[in-house]
Protein backbone atom coordinates (compact mmCIF):
# COMPACT_ATOMS: atom_id res chain seq x y z
CA UNK A 1 0.00 0.00 0.00
CA UNK A 2 1.89 2.92 -1.03
CA UNK A 3 1.03 6.33 0.79
CA UNK A 4 -1.04 9.44 -0.22
CA UNK A 5 1.34 12.05 0.95
CA UNK A 6 -0.48 15.28 2.48
CA UNK A 7 2.61 16.69 3.00
CA UNK A 8 3.05 20.98 3.50
CA UNK A 9 7.00 21.66 3.17
CA UNK A 10 6.17 24.96 3.89
CA UNK A 11 4.42 24.63 7.57
CA UNK A 12 7.02 23.38 10.00
CA UNK A 13 5.24 22.05 13.17
CA UNK A 14 7.74 20.83 15.11
CA UNK A 15 11.61 21.44 15.19
CA UNK A 16 13.75 20.01 18.21
CA UNK A 17 17.59 21.11 18.40
CA UNK A 18 20.64 19.96 19.20
CA UNK A 19 18.53 17.46 22.14
CA UNK A 20 20.58 16.21 25.40
CA UNK A 21 19.54 13.95 27.79
CA UNK A 22 21.53 12.42 30.25
CA UNK A 23 20.51 9.85 32.44
CA UNK A 24 23.42 10.39 35.48
CA UNK A 25 26.39 9.63 33.67
CA UNK A 26 24.30 7.92 30.85
CA UNK A 27 23.67 9.98 27.58
CA UNK A 28 20.78 8.94 26.14
CA UNK A 29 19.93 11.31 23.18
CA UNK A 30 23.21 13.13 22.56
CA UNK A 31 22.77 16.12 20.19
CA UNK A 32 19.64 15.09 18.05
CA UNK A 33 17.79 16.80 15.67
CA UNK A 34 14.06 16.74 14.16
CA UNK A 35 11.72 18.72 11.98
CA UNK A 36 7.99 17.66 10.99
CA UNK A 37 5.76 19.30 8.92
CA UNK A 38 2.15 19.94 8.79
CA UNK A 39 0.24 16.75 7.62
CA UNK A 40 3.55 14.26 7.59
CA UNK A 41 4.25 11.01 8.53
CA UNK A 42 7.71 11.46 9.71
CA UNK A 43 9.48 8.04 11.23
CA UNK A 44 12.27 7.74 13.80
CA UNK A 45 13.85 4.29 13.15
CA UNK A 46 16.31 3.34 15.36
CA UNK A 47 17.65 -0.19 17.34
CA UNK A 48 16.32 -1.33 20.06
CA UNK A 49 17.71 1.29 23.08
CA UNK A 50 18.85 3.51 20.52
CA UNK A 51 16.83 6.50 22.53
CA UNK A 52 13.75 6.73 19.96
CA UNK A 53 11.22 6.79 23.31
CA UNK A 54 13.58 9.08 25.58
CA UNK A 55 13.55 11.56 22.49
CA UNK A 56 9.78 11.11 22.11
CA UNK A 57 9.49 11.63 26.13
CA UNK A 58 11.37 14.94 25.93
CA UNK A 59 9.29 15.87 23.22
CA UNK A 60 5.43 14.86 24.89
CA UNK A 61 7.07 16.60 28.12
CA UNK A 62 8.01 13.58 30.26
CA UNK A 63 11.24 14.28 30.26
CA UNK A 64 12.97 17.76 30.64
CA UNK A 65 15.71 17.70 28.04
CA UNK A 66 19.16 17.93 29.64
CA UNK A 67 20.46 20.38 27.09
CA UNK A 68 18.75 21.64 23.58
CA UNK A 69 15.53 23.34 22.17
CA UNK A 70 12.08 22.37 21.03
CA UNK A 71 9.98 24.84 18.57
CA UNK A 72 6.37 24.99 18.18
CA UNK A 73 4.97 26.07 15.15
CA UNK A 74 8.23 28.41 15.58
CA UNK A 75 7.94 29.28 18.82
CA UNK A 76 10.19 28.08 21.81
CA UNK A 77 8.66 26.02 24.17
CA UNK A 78 9.67 24.82 27.70
CA UNK A 79 7.09 21.29 28.93
CA UNK A 80 7.11 20.90 32.81
CA UNK A 81 4.71 17.86 32.19
CA UNK A 82 2.85 16.03 29.55
CA UNK A 83 0.05 18.37 30.25
CA UNK A 84 1.74 21.53 28.70
CA UNK A 85 2.91 19.51 25.88
CA UNK A 86 -1.08 18.29 25.42
CA UNK A 87 -2.75 21.73 25.77
CA UNK A 88 0.12 23.13 22.93
CA UNK A 89 -1.39 19.48 20.57
CA UNK A 90 1.28 17.25 21.03
CA UNK A 91 -0.15 13.78 22.08
CA UNK A 92 1.29 10.48 22.80
CA UNK A 93 0.30 7.02 22.25
CA UNK A 94 2.83 4.05 24.17
CA UNK A 95 3.65 0.92 23.32
CA UNK A 96 1.97 -0.21 26.47
CA UNK A 97 -1.43 1.25 26.89
CA UNK A 98 -2.20 3.16 29.62
CA UNK A 99 -6.09 1.94 29.94
CA UNK A 100 -8.45 1.18 32.55
CA UNK A 101 -9.42 -2.53 31.58
CA UNK A 102 -13.64 -2.33 33.52
CA UNK A 103 -14.13 0.91 32.23
CA UNK A 104 -15.45 1.74 28.80
CA UNK A 105 -14.01 3.02 25.72
CA UNK A 106 -15.95 6.15 26.27
CA UNK A 107 -14.68 6.41 30.19
CA UNK A 108 -11.11 6.03 29.45
CA UNK A 109 -11.33 8.47 26.73
CA UNK A 110 -12.72 11.15 28.69
CA UNK A 111 -10.98 10.14 32.31
CA UNK A 112 -9.54 13.19 33.94
CA UNK A 113 -11.53 15.78 30.95
CA UNK A 114 -14.84 15.06 31.97
CA UNK A 115 -17.51 17.35 30.50
CA UNK A 116 -19.69 18.12 33.22
CA UNK A 117 -23.47 19.68 33.70
CA UNK A 118 -24.14 21.03 37.05
CA UNK A 119 -22.57 18.47 38.83
CA UNK A 120 -22.79 15.77 37.11
CA UNK A 121 -20.57 14.30 34.46
CA UNK A 122 -22.44 14.52 31.29
CA UNK A 123 -21.41 11.21 29.62
CA UNK A 124 -24.41 11.74 26.91
CA UNK A 125 -22.50 14.81 24.95
CA UNK A 126 -18.40 12.92 25.55
CA UNK A 127 -19.93 9.46 23.94
CA UNK A 128 -21.28 12.29 21.26
CA UNK A 129 -18.10 13.67 20.96
CA UNK A 130 -16.50 10.32 20.91
CA UNK A 131 -18.66 8.82 18.18
CA UNK A 132 -17.72 11.82 16.20
CA UNK A 133 -14.36 11.58 16.22
CA UNK A 134 -14.71 7.92 15.65
CA UNK A 135 -16.30 8.14 12.54
CA UNK A 136 -14.08 11.41 11.35
CA UNK A 137 -11.85 9.51 10.93
CA UNK A 138 -13.34 5.79 10.41
CA UNK A 139 -11.99 4.00 13.84
CA UNK A 140 -15.61 2.09 13.81
CA UNK A 141 -14.97 2.38 17.79
CA UNK A 142 -17.98 0.84 20.02
CA UNK A 143 -18.08 3.75 22.68
CA UNK A 144 -19.83 1.15 25.42
CA UNK A 145 -17.52 -1.78 25.27
CA UNK A 146 -15.54 -2.29 28.35
CA UNK A 147 -11.57 -2.41 27.49
CA UNK A 148 -10.98 -6.14 29.08
CA UNK A 149 -13.65 -7.37 25.94
CA UNK A 150 -11.89 -5.40 22.84
CA UNK A 151 -9.17 -6.69 20.68
CA UNK A 152 -5.54 -5.13 21.14
CA UNK A 153 -6.16 -3.13 17.64
CA UNK A 154 -9.46 -1.71 19.41
CA UNK A 155 -7.89 -0.50 22.15
CA UNK A 156 -4.93 1.12 20.06
CA UNK A 157 -7.94 3.10 18.78
CA UNK A 158 -8.73 4.12 21.85
CA UNK A 159 -5.35 5.49 22.77
CA UNK A 160 -5.43 7.27 19.61
CA UNK A 161 -8.76 8.54 20.10
CA UNK A 162 -7.82 9.77 23.56
CA UNK A 163 -5.33 11.93 22.57
CA UNK A 164 -7.47 13.27 19.43
CA UNK A 165 -10.02 14.19 22.20
CA UNK A 166 -7.58 16.47 24.07
CA UNK A 167 -6.97 18.19 20.94
CA UNK A 168 -3.59 16.68 19.55
CA UNK A 169 -2.27 17.94 16.11
CA UNK A 170 0.69 15.83 16.42
CA UNK A 171 0.40 12.19 17.37
CA UNK A 172 3.57 10.67 18.50
CA UNK A 173 2.66 6.45 17.93
CA UNK A 174 5.28 4.28 19.67
CA UNK A 175 5.49 1.02 18.16
CA UNK A 176 2.18 0.91 17.28
CA UNK A 177 2.28 -2.10 15.08
CA UNK A 178 4.07 -4.60 17.77
CA UNK A 179 1.50 -6.36 18.82
CA UNK A 180 -1.20 -6.28 15.85
CA UNK A 181 -2.34 -8.58 13.33
CA UNK A 182 -1.58 -7.95 9.85
CA UNK A 183 -5.48 -6.94 9.52
CA UNK A 184 -5.03 -4.53 12.14
CA UNK A 185 -2.23 -2.86 10.67
CA UNK A 186 -3.27 -2.04 7.21
CA UNK A 187 -6.36 -0.34 9.45
CA UNK A 188 -4.00 1.41 11.21
CA UNK A 189 -2.29 2.55 7.86
CA UNK A 190 -5.70 3.29 7.14
CA UNK A 191 -6.57 5.66 10.05
CA UNK A 192 -3.00 7.24 9.95
CA UNK A 193 -3.87 8.53 6.26
CA UNK A 194 -6.85 9.96 7.78
CA UNK A 195 -5.06 11.69 10.15
CA UNK A 196 -3.06 13.31 7.74
CA UNK A 197 -5.55 13.96 5.36
CA UNK A 198 -7.33 16.11 8.20
CA UNK A 199 -3.77 18.32 8.46
CA UNK A 200 -2.83 16.72 11.84
CA UNK A 201 0.88 15.14 12.22
CA UNK A 202 2.15 11.97 12.90
CA UNK A 203 5.41 10.57 14.50
CA UNK A 204 5.89 6.89 14.06
CA UNK A 205 8.63 5.18 16.35
CA UNK A 206 9.39 2.31 14.98
CA UNK A 207 11.65 -0.69 13.50
CA UNK A 208 9.71 -2.41 10.91
CA UNK A 209 11.38 -1.15 7.51
CA UNK A 210 8.03 -2.34 5.37
CA UNK A 211 5.71 -0.18 7.62
CA UNK A 212 8.22 3.18 6.92
CA UNK A 213 8.49 2.70 3.16
CA UNK A 214 4.67 1.91 3.41
CA UNK A 215 3.09 4.96 5.21
CA UNK A 216 6.21 7.41 5.53
CA UNK A 217 7.02 10.71 4.25
CA UNK A 218 10.31 11.36 5.57
CA UNK A 219 12.67 9.50 8.22
CA UNK A 220 14.84 9.98 10.99
CA UNK A 221 17.55 7.83 11.92
CA UNK A 222 19.33 7.29 15.37
CA UNK A 223 22.17 4.96 16.44
CA UNK A 224 23.24 4.69 20.08
CA UNK A 225 21.38 8.10 21.31
CA UNK A 226 23.13 10.13 18.12
CA UNK A 227 21.75 11.54 15.00
CA UNK A 228 22.34 9.86 12.06
CA UNK A 229 20.77 11.32 8.94
CA UNK A 230 16.87 12.48 7.77
CA UNK A 231 15.82 10.76 4.07
CA UNK A 232 13.28 11.46 1.91
CA UNK A 233 11.56 7.60 2.42
CA UNK A 234 10.84 7.40 -1.33
CA UNK A 235 14.33 7.97 -2.25
CA UNK A 236 15.43 4.66 -0.57
CA UNK A 237 15.38 1.02 -0.04
CA UNK A 238 14.80 -1.22 3.11
CA UNK A 239 18.66 -1.92 2.72
CA UNK A 240 19.56 1.62 3.06
CA UNK A 241 17.36 2.08 6.10
CA UNK A 242 18.47 -1.21 7.56
CA UNK A 243 22.68 -0.50 6.72
CA UNK A 244 21.69 2.89 8.53
CA UNK A 245 20.22 2.01 11.35
CA UNK A 246 22.60 -0.68 12.07
CA UNK A 247 25.74 0.70 10.88
CA UNK A 248 26.36 -2.39 8.84
CA UNK A 249 24.34 -4.65 5.91
CA UNK A 250 21.91 -7.00 7.54
CA UNK A 251 21.29 -10.22 5.86
CA UNK A 252 17.51 -10.80 5.30
CA UNK A 253 17.83 -14.19 4.17
CA UNK A 254 17.72 -17.22 6.65
CA UNK A 255 20.81 -19.15 6.52
CA UNK A 256 19.91 -22.99 7.47
CA UNK A 257 21.53 -26.59 6.51
CA UNK A 258 19.08 -29.10 5.44
CA UNK A 259 18.40 -31.13 8.25
CA UNK A 260 16.55 -35.05 8.41
CA UNK A 261 13.85 -34.66 11.10
CA UNK A 262 14.56 -36.86 13.91
CA UNK A 263 11.86 -38.79 16.67
CA UNK A 264 9.15 -37.35 17.79
CA UNK A 265 9.21 -34.88 20.77
CA UNK A 266 5.96 -33.30 21.02
CA UNK A 267 2.70 -35.18 19.89
CA UNK A 268 -0.64 -33.46 20.69
CA UNK A 269 -4.04 -35.50 19.44
CA UNK A 270 -7.15 -33.94 19.35
CA UNK A 271 -6.80 -31.44 21.82
CA UNK A 272 -10.12 -29.38 22.71
CA UNK A 273 -10.22 -26.37 24.91
CA UNK A 274 -12.51 -23.63 25.89
CA UNK A 275 -11.77 -20.02 25.74
CA UNK A 276 -11.94 -17.40 28.10
CA UNK A 277 -15.39 -16.90 27.32
CA UNK A 278 -16.27 -20.06 28.12
CA UNK A 279 -16.86 -21.20 23.91
CA UNK A 280 -15.27 -24.37 22.18
CA UNK A 281 -12.01 -22.88 20.55
CA UNK A 282 -9.89 -26.21 20.04
CA UNK A 283 -11.95 -28.91 18.21
CA UNK A 284 -9.85 -31.84 18.14
CA UNK A 285 -6.49 -30.25 16.73
CA UNK A 286 -3.52 -32.55 16.20
CA UNK A 287 0.04 -31.95 15.30
CA UNK A 288 3.63 -32.99 16.21
CA UNK A 289 7.30 -31.64 16.09
CA UNK A 290 10.33 -33.76 15.60
CA UNK A 291 14.16 -33.48 16.47
CA UNK A 292 15.74 -31.22 14.48
CA UNK A 293 12.90 -29.16 12.75
CA UNK A 294 11.13 -25.99 13.17
CA UNK A 295 7.26 -26.54 12.78
CA UNK A 296 5.67 -23.11 12.09
CA UNK A 297 2.24 -22.69 12.61
CA UNK A 298 0.23 -19.98 10.56
CA UNK A 299 -2.95 -18.34 10.73
CA UNK A 300 -5.07 -15.31 11.54
CA UNK A 301 -4.55 -14.22 15.27
CA UNK A 302 -7.82 -15.64 17.53
CA UNK A 303 -8.16 -19.26 15.67
CA UNK A 304 -6.90 -20.90 18.80
CA UNK A 305 -3.05 -20.54 18.85
CA UNK A 306 -2.82 -18.70 21.94
CA UNK A 307 -4.84 -21.07 23.50
CA UNK A 308 -2.50 -23.63 22.47
CA UNK A 309 0.16 -22.41 23.81
CA UNK A 310 -1.50 -21.91 27.35
CA UNK A 311 -2.39 -25.71 26.78
CA UNK A 312 0.89 -26.96 26.09
CA UNK A 313 3.04 -24.38 28.72
CA UNK A 314 0.10 -25.47 31.89
CA UNK A 315 -1.30 -22.22 31.44
CA UNK A 316 -4.84 -23.34 30.73
CA UNK A 317 -6.77 -26.88 31.29
CA UNK A 318 -8.08 -28.57 27.88
CA UNK A 319 -11.38 -30.24 27.47
CA UNK A 320 -9.68 -33.58 26.21
CA UNK A 321 -7.13 -34.80 24.07
CA UNK A 322 -3.53 -36.14 24.58
CA UNK A 323 0.01 -34.23 24.96
CA UNK A 324 3.34 -36.04 25.02
CA UNK A 325 6.92 -34.61 25.18
CA UNK A 326 9.50 -37.68 23.99
CA UNK A 327 6.69 -39.86 25.07
CA UNK A 328 5.71 -38.63 29.04
CA UNK A 329 2.38 -37.53 29.20
CA UNK A 330 1.88 -34.09 29.77
CA UNK A 331 -1.70 -33.40 29.42
CA UNK A 332 -2.85 -30.49 32.04
CA UNK A 333 0.38 -30.47 33.78
CA UNK A 334 1.07 -27.69 35.65
CA UNK A 335 3.77 -24.81 34.59
CA UNK A 336 5.92 -26.31 36.53
CA UNK A 337 5.38 -30.07 35.34
CA UNK A 338 5.83 -29.07 31.99
CA UNK A 339 8.46 -27.28 32.17
CA UNK A 340 10.27 -29.91 34.04
CA UNK A 341 9.39 -32.20 31.27
CA UNK A 342 11.07 -30.63 28.81
CA UNK A 343 9.05 -27.76 27.18
CA UNK A 344 10.51 -23.82 27.28
CA UNK A 345 8.82 -21.25 25.69
CA UNK A 346 8.85 -17.21 25.16
CA UNK A 347 5.78 -16.50 25.63
CA UNK A 348 3.70 -13.43 23.80
CA UNK A 349 3.19 -11.28 25.93
CA UNK A 350 6.43 -10.48 27.37
CA UNK A 351 5.51 -8.35 30.42
CA UNK A 352 2.57 -10.58 31.50
CA UNK A 353 4.14 -14.32 31.27
CA UNK A 354 7.61 -13.88 30.79
CA UNK A 355 9.06 -11.16 32.98
CA UNK A 356 8.38 -10.12 36.81
CA UNK A 357 8.94 -6.43 35.46
CA UNK A 358 9.85 -5.28 39.31
CA UNK A 359 12.42 -7.95 39.99
CA UNK A 360 15.91 -6.91 38.67
CA UNK A 361 17.50 -8.33 35.22
CA UNK A 362 19.35 -10.58 36.47
CA UNK A 363 16.73 -12.40 38.70
CA UNK A 364 14.85 -12.81 35.87
CA UNK A 365 17.42 -14.65 34.14
CA UNK A 366 17.05 -17.11 36.07
CA UNK A 367 13.55 -17.69 37.40
CA UNK A 368 12.94 -21.22 37.30
CA UNK A 369 16.31 -22.07 38.43
CA UNK A 370 16.34 -20.03 41.76
CA UNK A 371 16.58 -22.73 44.16
CA UNK A 372 19.30 -24.59 42.12
CA UNK A 373 22.92 -24.66 42.25
CA UNK A 374 25.39 -22.40 41.84
CA UNK A 375 22.20 -19.82 42.03
CA UNK A 376 21.26 -20.49 45.99
CA UNK A 377 22.63 -23.12 48.12
CA UNK A 378 21.00 -24.07 51.80
CA UNK A 379 18.33 -21.68 50.49
CA UNK A 380 20.62 -18.68 50.45
CA UNK A 381 21.01 -16.69 47.04
CA UNK A 382 24.33 -16.25 45.73
CA UNK A 383 24.44 -13.23 44.22
CA UNK A 384 27.78 -13.48 42.71
CA UNK A 385 27.31 -16.51 40.61
CA UNK A 386 23.32 -14.24 39.71
CA UNK A 387 25.25 -11.53 38.81
CA UNK A 388 28.19 -13.70 36.86
CA UNK A 389 25.36 -15.42 34.79
CA UNK A 390 23.57 -12.19 33.90
CA UNK A 391 26.61 -10.23 32.48
CA UNK A 392 27.34 -13.52 30.43
CA UNK A 393 23.90 -13.36 28.92
CA UNK A 394 24.04 -9.84 28.28
CA UNK A 395 27.46 -9.60 26.92
CA UNK A 396 26.18 -12.81 24.34
CA UNK A 397 22.53 -11.72 23.77
CA UNK A 398 24.04 -7.83 22.77
CA UNK A 399 21.24 -6.74 25.95
CA UNK A 400 21.70 -2.76 26.25
CA UNK A 401 22.45 -1.03 27.87
CA UNK A 402 25.28 -3.18 29.51
CA UNK A 403 25.79 -2.11 33.26
CA UNK A 404 22.14 -2.93 33.99
CA UNK A 405 21.76 -6.60 35.41
CA UNK A 406 20.79 -5.17 38.93
CA UNK A 407 18.17 -2.39 37.46
CA UNK A 408 14.72 -3.77 36.84
CA UNK A 409 13.50 -5.47 33.88
CA UNK A 410 11.06 -2.78 33.29
CA UNK A 411 13.27 0.07 32.97
CA UNK A 412 14.69 -2.04 30.03
CA UNK A 413 13.30 -1.09 26.20
CA UNK A 414 11.08 -3.42 25.11
CA UNK A 415 13.07 -5.10 22.67
CA UNK A 416 15.80 -5.43 25.26
CA UNK A 417 12.74 -6.92 27.33
CA UNK A 418 12.71 -9.43 25.05
CA UNK A 419 16.38 -10.47 24.29
CA UNK A 420 16.34 -11.49 28.29
CA UNK A 421 13.61 -14.01 28.12
CA UNK A 422 15.19 -15.27 24.52
CA UNK A 423 18.63 -15.39 26.45
CA UNK A 424 17.26 -17.26 29.45
CA UNK A 425 14.75 -20.09 27.28
CA UNK A 426 17.46 -20.61 24.84
CA UNK A 427 20.03 -21.59 27.96
CA UNK A 428 17.68 -23.75 29.69
CA UNK A 429 18.30 -26.18 26.72
CA UNK A 430 14.91 -28.05 26.90
CA UNK A 431 13.97 -30.61 24.32
CA UNK A 432 11.45 -28.61 23.20
CA UNK A 433 11.15 -24.49 22.80
CA UNK A 434 8.25 -23.03 21.83
CA UNK A 435 8.80 -19.22 20.44
CA UNK A 436 5.26 -17.32 20.25
CA UNK A 437 6.40 -13.76 18.18
CA UNK A 438 9.98 -14.45 19.42
CA UNK A 439 11.09 -10.88 17.59
CA UNK A 440 7.72 -9.10 18.24
CA UNK A 441 8.92 -5.48 18.90
CA UNK A 442 12.65 -6.06 17.51
CA UNK A 443 14.76 -4.22 15.47
CA UNK A 444 16.40 -5.69 12.01
CA UNK A 445 19.75 -6.39 13.59
CA UNK A 446 18.31 -8.05 16.57
CA UNK A 447 15.48 -10.40 14.14
CA UNK A 448 18.79 -11.53 12.68
CA UNK A 449 20.30 -12.48 15.75
CA UNK A 450 16.91 -14.32 17.22
CA UNK A 451 16.10 -16.42 13.88
CA UNK A 452 20.12 -17.45 13.69
CA UNK A 453 19.79 -18.54 17.68
CA UNK A 454 16.61 -20.47 16.45
CA UNK A 455 18.43 -22.22 13.73
CA UNK A 456 20.72 -23.02 16.29
CA UNK A 457 18.47 -24.82 18.19
CA UNK A 458 17.16 -26.87 15.90
CA UNK A 459 21.12 -27.74 14.19
CA UNK A 460 21.36 -28.77 18.23
CA UNK A 461 18.60 -31.40 17.49
CA UNK A 462 16.27 -29.33 19.38
CA UNK A 463 12.46 -29.56 18.05
CA UNK A 464 10.71 -25.95 17.83
CA UNK A 465 7.32 -24.62 17.61
CA UNK A 466 7.46 -20.93 16.07
CA UNK A 467 4.29 -19.60 16.10
CA UNK A 468 4.38 -16.16 14.62
CA UNK A 469 1.50 -13.52 13.25
CA UNK A 470 4.66 -12.31 11.04
CA UNK A 471 4.28 -14.59 7.87
CA UNK A 472 7.63 -13.25 6.24
CA UNK A 473 9.31 -15.11 9.61
CA UNK A 474 6.99 -18.08 9.27
CA UNK A 475 8.03 -18.83 5.31
CA UNK A 476 11.77 -18.35 6.40
CA UNK A 477 12.21 -20.43 9.69
CA UNK A 478 10.00 -23.37 9.08
CA UNK A 479 11.09 -26.20 8.03
CA UNK A 480 7.51 -27.59 8.34
CA UNK A 481 4.27 -24.79 8.03
CA UNK A 482 0.99 -26.20 9.78
CA UNK A 483 -1.95 -23.59 9.10
CA UNK A 484 -4.33 -23.36 11.95
CA UNK A 485 -8.27 -22.54 11.17
CA UNK A 486 -10.92 -22.34 13.46
CA UNK A 487 -9.45 -24.66 16.28
CA UNK A 488 -7.96 -27.29 13.39
CA UNK A 489 -5.05 -27.36 11.81
CA UNK A 490 -5.98 -27.70 7.90
CA UNK A 491 -3.62 -27.97 5.98
CA UNK A 492 0.68 -28.61 5.78
CA UNK A 493 2.88 -27.42 3.52
CA UNK A 494 6.93 -27.94 3.53
CA UNK A 495 8.79 -24.59 4.51
CA UNK A 496 10.53 -24.85 1.31
CA UNK A 497 7.63 -24.73 -1.16
CA UNK A 498 5.50 -22.38 0.67
CA UNK A 499 3.79 -19.76 -1.13
CA UNK A 500 2.28 -16.28 0.39
CA UNK A 501 -0.70 -16.67 -1.42
CA UNK A 502 -2.11 -20.33 -0.87
CA UNK A 503 -0.55 -20.23 2.66
CA UNK A 504 -2.99 -16.66 3.10
CA UNK A 505 -5.74 -18.73 1.61
CA UNK A 506 -5.51 -21.26 3.87
CA UNK A 507 -5.51 -18.96 6.48
CA UNK A 508 -8.53 -17.64 5.62
CA UNK A 509 -10.19 -21.37 5.58
CA UNK A 510 -9.48 -22.13 2.00
CA UNK A 511 -8.53 -25.58 1.35
CA UNK A 512 -4.64 -26.19 -0.20
CA UNK A 513 -4.31 -27.12 -3.85
CA UNK A 514 -2.91 -30.42 -4.35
Amino acid sequence: MGRVSHLDESKVVIRMKDIVKKFGDFTANDHINLTVHKGEVHAILGENGAGKSTMMNVLCGLYKPTSGQIFINEKEVHFSSPKDAIDIGIGMVHQHFMLIQPFTVTENIILGMEPVKGLVVDKESARKKVMELSERYNMKVDPDAKIEDISVGMQQRVEILKVLYRGADTLILDEPTASLTPQEIEGLMEIIQNLTADGKSVILITHKLKEITASSDNCTIIRQGKYINTVKVDEVNENDLAAMMVGRDVNFKVEKKEMTPGEIVLDVRDIRAKDYRDVEILKGLSLNVRRGEIVGLAGVDGNGQTELVEVLTGLRKAESGQVTVLGRDVFNKSPKETFESGISSIPADRQKHGLILDFSVEDNMILQHFEEEPYSSKKFLNRKAIREHATELMDKFDIRPRGTEGNPAGTLSGGNQQKVIISREVTNDKELLIAVNPTRGLDVGAIEFVHKYLVEQRNKNRAILLVSFELDEIMSLSDRIEVIFDGQITGSVPGKDADEKELGFMMAGGKKHE
